[in-house]
């Protein structure tokens, strides 16, 4: 590759593969998440990840290339964390966290790959481009912040599961964090 062009190329055939492999593994994480809210959360995610795709195939089209695959060695491993979760025997609230972790690990390099190119796509004037890019990266934005907000919930009724009584959080009010959400960690990007 001598050009960012052919970089921006790349890097897309790559997270088209990334989230050709979501499409698959999603409805998994649809079944195994006890929390409702969790699941509808994943269900609304994998009906965007769909989109996602059609939009990368999009890009393409804009670009002259054929919507090409090319392995991402990245998603396959954090997909197959994921899988290690789901069969570690956690279950109800806890497995609820685990998924959410492995999730938001997985939104979090979506964020990275399609903040770079649209970054990219900007810098080479390519603006229709970029605005496909943006539009699936605020959706994915979007996903990690419902799962900070589920994941907040989900460590609550666990811990509240291992000690026998409910654990009570801040009201979330003017943007200031949950104290769920503060004890968690659970991360806003």
């Amino acid at each position: 590759m001598d050009s960012v062009r052919e970089l921006l190329i790349d890097e897309m055939k790559d997270l088209y593969d990334a989230e050709k492999q979501l499409v698959k593994a999603l409805p998994k994480m649809v079944k195994a998440a006890s929390n409702q809210e969790l699941s509808q959360a994943f269900e609304n995610h994998l009906e965007q990840t769909r989109g996602h795709v059609q939009r990368l195939e999009q890009a393409f089209e804009l670009l002259g290339e054929k919507a090409k695959s090319k392995p991402c060695a990245a998603m396959k491993g954090l997909i197959e964390e994921a899988g290690e979760q789901l069969e570690e025997g956690l279950d109800g609230p806890l497995l609820d966290s685990a998924i959410i972790c492995a999730a938001q690990k997985v939104e979090h390099y979506e964020i990275a790959g399609y903040g770079t190119l649209s970054a990219w796509a900007k810098s080479l004037g390519l603006d229709d481009v970029a605005a496909l890019l943006d539009e699936t990266l605020s959706e994915e934005k979007a996903a990690n912040e419902k799962l900070t907000d589920v994941g907040g919930e989900v460590l609550s009724e666990a811990e509240a599961s291992e000690s026998g009584a409910p654990k009570k959080g801040v009201a979330h009010k003017g943007g200031e964090e949950t104290a769920s959400r503060r004890r968690t960690g659970y991360s806003r990007v």
